[in-house]
């Protein structure tokens, strides 16, 4: 079962979500800005993407990101606690699978997935 955060107002996220269903892919969909992860699901997904710069995992490019004065050079726990309180900094999609998860950015790199 795929884990699939979705935005339905970002077209990569449709795309994706689109992508996975016509491959068969077994989803639960969850509209993470209105069911925002928890840090500790945060860090969980973090760590399942390899652990990357947690700024790879960022819109870094929002409104909000300026507004709370964070840079990409930022410590992990303080980007993945941003995440937490303003889930819109989440980047999209992102999928989930046991210990995997992929950032569907492009779309296509969902299918690593199954």
């Amino acid at each position: 079962m795929i884990e699939y955060w979705h935005n339905p107002r970002c077209s990569k996220s449709r795309q994706g979500l689109a992508l996975l269903e016509e491959k068969g892919a077994r989803l639960t969909v969850r509209r993470y800005l209105e069911e925002p992860p928890s840090l500790a699901e945060l860090t969980s997904a973090w760590e399942a993407l390899g652990r990357p710069p947690a700024a790879e995992m960022m819109r870094t490019g929002e409104k909000v990101f300026r507004e709370l004065g964070l840079a990409r050079s930022d410590a992990d726990d303080k980007l993945l606690a941003a995440m937490s309180e303003n889930p819109i900094l989440i980047e999209r999609p992102l999928a989930l699978k046991g210990t995997r998860a992929v950032i569907g950015r492009p779309p296509e790199r969902l299918l690593d997935l199954l």
